[in-house]
């Protein structure tokens, strides 16, 4: 097993169920962790609030937003000035909601640039900004969530499935480019009994866990050590997308 002790671990989206869950798994390893956090939508308090929280736990919180690239320009000014590299960064930003396939009037143009700004273009953007810091690296890794729905095309809406096929392919084009110096891998959740999906409670996991070999939901923390076992077992896999999803693809 490769340690990860003192290794330079950034969590984009560190404040969501996945995000976390990671952030903690990392930290629990013995590697220096740093999150970031979207401010937008919530006061001044707030957010200090929710920095605060995150440097409660030993991490370096930073505000970005994946959407806009001039945030992460100043992102990685910060993490260079703070760290100087970057070991491992974990792609788990992103958000969805439910849109019933059928309803395609509901995918409007302007949510479905929504989606794949977050959920595609603020992936690769983060990646193309904090190249730098990755390259700085001798042994750097970079992970991106992305989600069964790439393969069966029945997640939460369609744009959703086709932002995550996106990552697929982004996973492989990304480890064939930047091969040899930085692995690059993905990790494909099923259903995860987190607040990801809003209005998905406690009633939709009893019923899906029925359709599941393994019974039940992923936790947050199936998907952290998933992630986790990249940088500290998976070290001759690059391009490569783990599935963890209980078996639901079966």
């Amino acid at each position: 097993m490769r340690s990860v002790v003192d290794r330079v671990v950034l969590v984009v989206g560190g404040n969501g169920g996945v995000g976390a869950a990671t952030a903690a798994a990392f930290a629990t390893a013995g590697a220096t962790v740093a999150v970031t956090y979207r401010g937008g939508g919530r006061d001044a308090a707030e957010t200090a609030a929710l920095k605060a929280e995150l440097e409660g736990r030993g991490y370096a919180a930073f505000e970005a937003d994946v959407a806009d690239t001039a945030s992460l320009k100043t992102l990685r000014g910060e993490l260079e000035q703070h760290f100087g590299r970057i070991d491992i960064l974990v792609h788990a930003s992103g958000f969805t909601k439910a849109v019933p396939h059928a309803d395609l009037d509901a995918l409007d143009d302007a949510f479905i640039d929504r989606m794949f700004a977050v959920n595609w273009r603020g992936q690769f953007a983060t990646m193309r900004e904090l190249m730098p810091l990755l390259k700085a690296s001798d042994d750097a890794l970079a992970v991106f969530i992305s989600s069964i729905a790439a393969s069966n095309g029945a997640g939460s809406n369609i744009a959703y499935c086709a932002a995550k096929a996106g990552t697929e392919t982004l996973v492989k084009s990304l480890a064939r480019a930047l091969a040899p110096s930085i692995r690059v891998m993905g990790v494909s959740p099923g259903v995860v009994d987190t607040g990801f999906v809003p209005g998905r409670g406690a009633d939709f996991n009893d019923k899906i866990s029925q359709t599941i070999p393994l019974k039940r939901v992923a936790a947050a923390d199936d998907v952290a050590d998933a992630i986790l076992a990249c940088a500290t077992h998976l070290t001759y896999a690059t391009g490569t997308t783990l599935v963890v999803d209980g078996g639901r693809l079966l």
